[in-house]
């Protein structure tokens, strides 16, 4: 115990920098020399005697590779010739080891029984590929290491599709490296264990060695993943924003953004080239009765050739410009890759696309940006060797650019391509499915510059549509969607979509468009579900189809609908709470989105202790509209739980009745939810306040629009505020983006009207409250 503790110690002093702060590859170096020095030790005073043949101790993994990141587990093999003390000898070996809570992977085995597992075992099969003497019988480990390489050369080729199935596996619940906001560097594709199953390959002799570019991708992760566990004291392989700022000063780099872009860019690497290895050795191009393979004919000039786009033996593409994107088409839709010497073929010959670009071309890149979830592979094989370039130089400023916003799960390049992915889903519901597409794959084009990149994509947008050949209105369309692809989401979510000034003016920004506002619609979508989980419900769905339906009615000249009166049970509630004088509560549901309706007689505080109360249980608003019905009020909340489920309706009734009563301590109560469930601290955003006056219908009203970091409470705070200053609210909607929000409110003065005087007393009591 002695021995180990010694260990973790020593382990400790490298780490914290005692003796100077060590770089990331040196911290490894020596992290293996100290575990190294110690185990042969350990070994020694155990009985693992090289004077004595028969019993050996082996490294294998991290370890054995020299490569062995702070907080890894040793993986070690005590090897023996049925040496009878060999249950003694690992008992002192391990103990001490497990006694300093150091994480041991170990084995006990003779040189047959390791390579019995390793038939059976995957993962031991190709460890065994890194086994390295540490103490003992040299000889020994030298027989286990070369027998298990040459059992590994003889079989791998048959476990060739084990190894891919397991690979797939973990790429489905790891995610990918490249283009990821949170890459896994160990598991996730592209990351080292990747690079581990090309070593595989190389040493089973059916691939070349990884060159410069692999082995350059291998040092970043390994240095990001060493700074990382540094950082947080512990084993951990996903990098986060928070980690990556951490890890971005350590190694060098001006901001996690730029290493964000080098750690997709080498992700990218590895995941392409372990994608070509496997290929090539799991399912090489056959045909029957081992004849060459058949080609198949896909388009004009393309053809399947076994399991492989290629191209067709007549094909001349220096002369058919067109071809390209035929092939990138073809390759999307039957979702089979491009053959690397078709892609080498046409990075050597095939000529650039002259303005305005033939009709068949525009006819393939509809083609290819409509495929689906084929369409990510092929550009992903194209960017890979610079043709994508060819086509979109405006490309190269986003790819590999990593997202500003936490609610993003992809790099903005990846994101354009998924949301391509979504909109193909989507183009039965549109007249013009091609100018959805193109709006798809350019709406955030502008990104990566200092400048509004709606507006910016707009302009680019427009050079790159009038490039591939459309007429003048189309082109127009396509930059219109591009600078308002977030119009329908942001008022659907931030305004009062009854109000008929909001209405009249989406009407008035898309010129009463029809076209472009089915595309927008579309697009809203599509961008929603390529950002992350949780950016699309049906919530969020029915409130853009119903401010598309209001604007549709407007186009048409039919007027506005008047918006819904309230129900009878919401009247009757409303009576209810006017005769008993209290807070009355009615909740009803639909999936995990509910309708909470607070009434209270005319004359008292409403929202503020609403908000407060459902803070209290958890639930996060959506909206809030306050409506009068005789001498009470009432306060529609939408609101879903955070967490669990939807509270009791009778313990929220009397929580309500006590807080509109002044009974409810609710700024104790929220301050101290807010220190049980309080996140890690973070630098955040000040918050900000912004005013728009010709948003709201009613006289002497503007809207108010609050920008700032989540917190519990928030709104009950900020409603408070408000009616500190005068302000009367209307209604108010929520949106909460990862970790800030932007919450709007339809404001008036309380017997006065709207100059700057009362604008800059609300402003400095909301910034309060917010902060």
């Amino acid at each position: 115990m002695v021995l180990g503790g010694e260990l973790a110690k020593a382990a400790n002093r490298l780490l914290e920098g005692r003796h100077g702060r060590l770089g990331a590859a040196a911290l490894r170096a020596a992290l293996v020399d100290l575990y190294e020095f110690w185990l042969s030790k350990a070994a020694a005073a155990a009985g693992v005697d090289s004077a004595d043949p028969g019993v050996a101790l082996v490294a294998v993994g991290g370890l054995g590779r020299r490569e062995l990141t702070p907080f890894s587990d040793l993986d070690l093999v005590l090897v023996h010739n049925q040496n009878p003390k060999v249950a003694e000898i690992a008992d002192a070996l391990w103990y001490p080891l497990w006694d300093a809570r150091i994480g041991l992977d170990h084995s006990v085995r003779t040189p047959g029984e390791a390579l019995q597992v390793a038939t059976e075992d995957l993962r031991t099969a190709m460890g065994l590929l890194d086994a390295r003497h540490l103490a003992g019988d040299a000889e020994l480990t030298d027989r286990l290491a070369v027998a298990a390489r040459d059992q590994w050369r003889r079989t791998a080729r048959k476990r060739l599709p084990e190894l891919l199935d397991s690979a797939r596996k973990r790429w489905q619940r790891s995610g990918e490296i490249a283009q990821s906001a949170e890459p896994d560097l160990k598991y996730g594709r592209g990351g080292l264990r990747d690079l581990g199953i090309l070593d595989a390959l190389a040493v089973a002799q059916l691939i070349d060695r990884p060159g410069g570019e692999l082995l350059e991708a291998k040092e970043l992760l390994l240095d990001v993943r060493t700074e990382l566990r540094r950082e947080l004291r512990r084993d951990r392989d996903v990098l986060t924003a928070p980690e990556a700022d951490l890890v971005a000063a350590e190694l060098g780099f001006g901001d996690r953004f730029i290493l964000a872009r080098k750690l997709s860019g080498a992700g990218r690497a590895v995941g392409y080239a372990v994608d070509v290895a496997l290929r090539s050795t799991v399912d090489p191009p056959r045909g029957r009765f081992g004849r060459r393979p058949e080609r198949t004919p896909l388009d004009e000039g393309v053809v399947l050739h076994g399991n492989e786009v290629a191209l067709a033996r007549d094909a001349v593409p220096a002369k058919d410009p067109a071809l390209l994107l035929r092939v990138a088409a073809a390759s999307a839709r039957t979702g089979t890759p491009i053959a690397h010497g078709t892609l080498r073929a046409l990075a050597d010959s095939a000529p650039e696309l002259r303005t305005p670009w033939p009709a068949d071309a525009r006819d393939a890149l509809t083609e290819l940006l409509g495929a689906g979830e084929g369409l990510i592979d092929a550009v992903e094989a194209l960017d890979r060797t610079g043709l994508w370039a060819r086509l979109f130089p405006e490309w190269g400023a986003v790819r590999d650019l990593p997202p500003r916003s936490p609610v993003h799960a992809w790099t903005v390049d990846r994101h354009l391509v998924q949301t391509c992915v979504e909109a193909a889903k989507l183009t039965t519901t549109v007249s013009r499915p091609d100018l959805l597409l193109l709006a798809a794959l350019l709406h955030d084009i502008g990104k990566g510059r200092e400048a509004d990149h709606s507006e910016l994509g707009a302009a680019i947008s427009e050079q790159v549509v009038r490039r591939i050949g459309l007429p003048a209105a189309d082109t127009a369309l396509v930059s219109a969607a591009v600078r308002h692809h977030l119009l329908l989401a942001h008022t659907a979510t931030r305004r009062d979509i009854e109000e008929p000034a909001t209405v009249n003016r989406i009407a008035k920004t898309v010129d009463n468009d029809v076209v472009l506002l089915e595309v927008l619609q579309a697009l809203t979508q599509a961008d929603s579900l390529a950002t992350g989980p949780g950016m699309w419900s049906e919530w969020k769905a029915g409130l853009v189809a119903n401010l598309v339906a209001r604007c549709g009615q407007v186009m048409q000249g039919k007027g506005l609908s008047a918006p819904a009166p309230l129900d009878e049970r919401q009247r009757d509630l409303i009576e209810t709470a006017v005769r008993s004088g209290h807070g009355e509560v009615l909740i009803s549901s639909q999936g995990k989105m509910a309708t909470v309706v607070l009434a209270v007689p005319a004359g008292t505080e409403l929202l503020a202790p609403g908000a407060g109360v459902l803070a209290l249980h958890s639930l996060e608003v959506h909206t809030a509209t306050l409506r009068g019905h005789g001498n009470g009020r009432a306060a529609i909340f939408t609101a879903s739980p955070k967490f669990g489920s939807l509270p009791d309706s009778t313990l929220l009734r009397e929580q309500f009745a006590r807080a509109v009563a002044g009974g409810l301590p609710l700024e104790q109560k929220l301050a101290a939810k807010e220190r049980d469930y309080r996140a890690p601290e973070r630098v955040v955003a000040k918050p900000k306040v912004l005013w728009f006056d010709d948003e709201t219908g009613g006289p002497n009203t503007v809207v108010l629009e609050l920008r700032a970091a989540d917190r519990i409470g928030l709104l009950y705070r900020v409603a408070g505020a408000l009616r500190a200053a005068s302000a009367e609210v209307r209604w108010a909607k929520v949106a909460t983006l990862g970790g800030a929000v932007v919450d709007s409110f339809a404001v008036s003065p309380r017997g006065g009207r709207v100059d700057l005087a009362w604008r800059r007393r609300v402003e400095d009591a909301v910034i309060a409250a917010a902060s």
